[in-house]
């Protein structure tokens, strides 16, 4: 999951996106409005955390620009105001749902996480392929009854490769979808780290490469 933490509180915005990060989620941050708009002319998210009390370009024209956009990327608002009338004008303006700080971090996940099944299509509770199963939410991957202990980054490919059902997933897509726009294309970031996910998953070998495609778990 790529997710946009839009948030002028830059300490805040800097331990929020390291929590996400550990959840295995790809992070990138905007301070303000104007380059939250920036990012997500370029990048595709899957959800976007936007505090609505942004400098320069408001949060609630950020919103309203993606509803305008008819934007795929799915919004939580955040904001210090607590009344129903603020929450309803939020979710008016066209956010999927609405937090108001301060916020317990494992609600925000769970948050992020409901609302990132609602902007693809929707996945099965566990993923799975022979005696390969995923669970998302726990982030917990098991095979064969033992539980493998993969890194976040490990986790977050094999959930593309599952969900992907079969069809080969490129390295860029992964970069993409795994990575956040720090991640230099240029690097074996994904090659690595393929190799390292095939040595946990042990024998015999789930990830198969597809020449010119990328890679992909099952499939004809």
């Amino acid at each position: 999951m790529r997710v946009l933490v839009t948030e002028d509180d830059e300490v805040l915005a800097t331990t929020v996106a390291a929590g996400l990060r550990r959840e295995g989620m790809a992070v990138d941050v905007a301070l303000d409005g104007a380059v939250a708009l920036e990012r997500l002319a370029i990048n595709r998210y899957d959800v976007v955390v936007l505090d609505r009390d942004l400098p320069g370009v408001h949060g609630d024209d950020v919103c309203r620009a993606l509803a305008a956009d008819r934007s795929e990327s799915r919004v939580l608002m955040l904001t210090a105001a607590r009344s129903v009338r603020d929450r309803v004008e939020g979710l008016d303006l066209g956010a999927d749902d609405y937090l108001p700080k301060p916020f317990d971090f494992a609600e925000l996940v769970a948050r992020i996480r409901a609302l990132g099944r609602r902007a693809a299509a929707p996945l099965p509770a566990h993923l799975e392929h022979d005696d390969v199963t995923l669970d998302p939410a726990r982030r917990v991957a098991v095979r064969a009854g033992r539980r493998l202990p993969l890194t976040p980054k490990e986790l977050a490919v094999l959930e593309c490769l599952l969900a992907a059902d079969g069809r080969p997933v490129s390295a860029e897509e992964l970069l993409e979808r795994v990575w956040d726009e720090a991640a230099d294309p240029f690097t074996s970031t994904v090659k690595t780290t393929i190799g390292r996910l095939r040595a946990k998953l042990g024998d015999p070998p789930v990830i198969e490469t597809v020449r010119e495609s990328g890679y992909r778990i099952g499939g004809p």
